[in-house]
């Protein structure tokens, strides 16, 4: 049986894992801007994405995929069960939203989230990624599929777990996370200001 020491662990392993921004260092290393002032302000995949190119954009999610997908093995391999990785899963996007090493100023964790759904529950994860990727590409709103990936994996998660309430509170603390960072956006799809995805090269 795993000891609180291990959690802790866990934890810490998990958060600093996360405050690694991908994006912060895509864009040094490709001479771009700097991500907390321009575009949305923030150092995830999207952000990127818009200002720097579509390959950008991907290495950087990929970057913050693994990132999430490694601080869950990792919990999972210390404590021996689930509940381990599924600590990691909210301590590392928890960096990466407010990472340490970056004044705590970071992105919204959906591509971490990514990383953190499939290694915890890959089946309900694929039938989301799949349904998501769908909805972004019928709508181009990329904050609209990620609050809805998230907000039916919270669905899914509770009807096939239902009385395990720690799994349960832990899937709606994964999509309070993800509502808390895309309030802005929220505003902004409701008066129809928010801004659609292009997938095309990026503008000069």
């Amino acid at each position: 049986m795993p000891t609180w020491l291990q959690y802790v662990i866990v934890g810490v392993v998990a958060y600093l894992l996360g405050s690694f921004s991908t994006g912060l260092t895509v864009a040094r290393v490709q001479h771009g801007p700097n991500l907390r002032e321009v575009g949305s302000k923030n150092t995830g995949a999207t952000n990127v994405m818009r200002t720097m190119g579509l390959k950008n954009g991907l290495v950087t999610f990929v970057g913050d995929f693994l990132k999430a997908a490694l601080a869950c093995g990792i919990g999972w391999w210390i404590t021996g069960n689930r509940y381990g990785a599924m600590l990691a899963g909210i301590l590392v996007i928890l960096g990466h939203n407010w990472p340490v090493f970056f004044q705590f100023k970071g992105g919204k964790g959906v591509a971490s989230s990514c990383g953190v759904l499939l290694v915890c529950y890959p089946i309900p994860a694929l039938i989301c990624f799949v349904l998501t990727i769908l909805l972004i590409y019928l709508t181009k709103y990329v904050s609209l599929g990620s609050m809805f990936m998230l907000t039916l994996f919270a669905v899914i998660t509770a009807v096939t777990n239902w009385g395990d309430w720690l799994v349960i509170l832990w899937a709606v603390v994964l999509l309070a996370l993800c509502l808390l960072r895309h309030r802005t956006n929220i505003v902004r799809l409701i008066h129809g200001k928010e801004n659609k995805i292009s997938f095309g090269k990026k503008k000069e």
